[in-house]
């Protein structure tokens, strides 16, 4: 093995650790030397698969190998351990300069756990759908308001409270021209799941309304 290529698959490994140090114990890093087919994996940490250093390349090493236009990085495709447990695995294929695999790092997401969670989330969310409704607690329509604010919390990568004040002038113009603002109680419903008060919803909503020349909610 070249100096350079030493080096190389030197930095890989530390990605790798990184990367399983991150995730553990729930998903097991692997690097793969695409160079030795026959003895390709190089590394494994967190080992959920039960292989071993030296073993060879699996099928998406193999097409790699025979075809460098094989796509680079493969994501969150579905997978099994040996066991039968389902997993969740991602591949990333490493080029050198002359555009040849050379290298992968894999990961492989044991979903056991997770499924059962969802499972228990499932069980514990479930309501008897054949009883009629005996009663309202939300006469305001506040899910739906709260909802709507969770949508736009979430394209702006942040929680309803983490929002600036731009931002949240930018949600209560939405929610008004959506006809959320006009519910009643609309105005502590949004004070409340925002974090602020009611009078600093009242004021962000005036200068909503100045600025697109109508008043306020």
């Amino acid at each position: 093995m070249k100096k350079d290529d030493t080096i190389f698959f030197e930095q890989l490994e530390q990605i790798a650790q990184g990367l399983a140090a991150t995730f553990a114990p729930f998903c097991e890093v692997v690097l793969h030397d695409l160079r030795d087919p026959q003895h390709a994996i190089l590394a494994i940490h967190n080992n959920l698969s039960d292989r071993e250093i030296g073993e060879p390349a699996t099928e998406l090493g193999l097409a790699r190998i025979a075809d460098p236009a094989f796509p680079q990085v493969i994501a969150n495709y579905s997978n099994s351990f040996s066991d039968g447990r389902r997993a969740k695995s991602t591949s990333i294929g490493i080029k050198d300069s002359q555009g040849r695999y050379v290298a992968a790092l894999c990961l492989n997401l044991d979903l056991t756990l997770f499924n059962s969670v969802q499972s228990a989330m499932a069980e514990f969310t479930k309501v008897d759908a054949r009883q009629p409704p005996l009663e309202t607690l939300n006469r305001t329509n506040a899910d739906a308001l709260r909802a709507a604010i969770d949508q736009f919390a979430a394209r702006k990568s942040k929680t309803p409270r983490s929002l600036r004040a731009a931002e949240r002038k930018a949600l209560l113009k939405e929610l008004k021209e959506a006809g959320f603002m006009d519910v009643r109680h609309a105005t502590d419903t949004v004070g409340a799941y925002l974090g602020v008060s009611r009078s600093t919803v009242y004021t962000d909503s005036r200068e909503v309304g100045r600025a697109s020349g109508e008043g306020g909610l």
